[in-house]
């Protein structure tokens, strides 16, 4: 997404750039949902890491981590005629800035949302109003803010979308990912394969191209990075190199065809996959001593 700058608690924004459902700007500062995710993502991982050195207070993270996710299921949920969703933040006030927004992509892979809430959240995400354009649109076509070239409010960001893109995967919502795959490819080539910073967020049945958007910086560093993400994504490849282990998590068939990369390095060394047009990997030379390991496939 484009960068938000926001902490577990809140910070300030650009008031300009927030808007619920309605239209009305949001005030800041604001609570942004993805921060939340984050954040409990990081107390997790940093808990892992004081257990594997033998150092303490990994509980007290783990503790935080839990309260976290409960605060952040009792503050930020709210609903809409199509159901419950996660508001993109909480305003100034502790009021949910209620539209349906990109945001709520970043918490997929973070570990906040439990079974059933991931499952809403792609839905959300593979419902037309967001995925019908070359990409994730950042807002609902649905919202009251929504433009197809507003900076925050409609646009698509190669960055965001591979972040759910990313998140879609890993969950297993192979179909929902491979949408926005599809409407990136789509993008990239009428770029030349430069992915600019944003474009417009115009359904790609109204529009034979991607609307560019006018001070979109090209290039651009981190939509240049969404090619990595994405590619994660495709490849399913989930390296554990302090285990000795490299984790393949079939996503389901590829929307782009049978992969073959080369030239990857893991653990120091060179690895090389290929992967089928069904997700499964064909061959592979990876480094001595790693041991690939195939992990049954997700289903929502």
């Amino acid at each position: 997404m484009p960068f938000r700058t926001a902490v577990a608690g809140s910070s300030p924004s650009q008031p300009s750039q927030w808007a619920v459902t309605d239209g009305r700007l949001a005030e800041a500062p604001l609570a942004l949902a993805e921060v939340q995710g984050y954040a409990y993502e990081a107390a997790l991982a940093g808990a892992a890491l004081l257990d594997a050195f033998g150092l303490p207070d990994g509980e007290r993270w783990r503790t935080f981590a839990a309260g976290l996710a409960d605060r952040f299921r009792a503050r930020f949920w709210v609903s809409d005629q199509q159901g419950p969703y996660p508001a993109m933040a909480l305003d100034g006030s502790g009021r949910p800035v209620d539209s349906v927004t990109s945001n709520m992509g970043h918490l997929l892979a973070t570990g906040i949302l439990n079974a059933d809430e991931t499952n809403t959240v792609a839905a959300r995400l593979a419902a037309p109003d967001m995925s019908d354009a070359y990409g994730l649109r950042t807002m609902s076509s649905q919202s009251g803010g929504f433009g197809p070239l507003r900076y925050h409010c409609g646009a698509v960001w190669p960055q965001d979308t591979a972040i759910a893109v990313a998140g879609l995967a890993r969950t297993g919502h192979p179909e929902a990912a491979a949408r926005l795959i599809e409407g990136i490819l789509d993008a990239a080539s009428a770029f030349d394969y430069r992915l600019p910073e944003l474009w417009g967020g115009d359904a790609r049945a109204d529009t034979p191209a991607p609307v560019p958007y006018p001070a979109a910086c090209r290039p651009q560093a981190w939509s240049a990075a969404a090619a990595i993400a994405l590619m994660t994504a495709l490849t399913g490849l989930e390296p554990d190199v302090p285990a000795g282990r490299l984790h393949h998590r079939p996503t389901g068939p590829l929307p782009v065809g049978a992969l073959t990369i080369t030239g990857l390095t893991i653990a120091g060394e060179r690895l090389d996959v290929a992967i089928g047009t069904d997700g499964r990997i064909g061959s592979v030379s990876a480094p001595a001593g790693l041991i690939v390991e195939e992990l049954a496939a997700l289903r929502s």
